[in-house]
């Protein structure tokens, strides 16, 4: 699976390693995600989301329920 965040739709960003003499070459920045199992009361099931850590921040302020529903409205979430 590639590496995206679930709820955020975070991917990886291209950069440079930059040297000390300013050499530049390609590299890319990868999202800290996290693979993690969240209980839904409602559905009474478990599911299993690739999630960034900014997002666990964001599902814990506001909870599950809200974070899926504005996600699927924006067409991240691949639950």
């Amino acid at each position: 699976m590639a590496r995206v965040c679930q709820i955020t739709g975070k991917r990886p960003r291209v950069g440079n390693n930059v040297s000390h003499a300013n050499n530049k070459t390609k590299r890319k920045f990868y999202p800290n995600l996290q693979k993690k199992r969240f209980y839904l009361p409602e559905e009474d099931r478990w599911i299993t989301l690739k999630v960034s850590t900014s997002a666990l921040r964001t599902i814990n302020k506001n909870g599950l329920k809200a974070v899926l529903k504005k996600a699927a409205q924006n067409g991240n979430v691949l639950v």
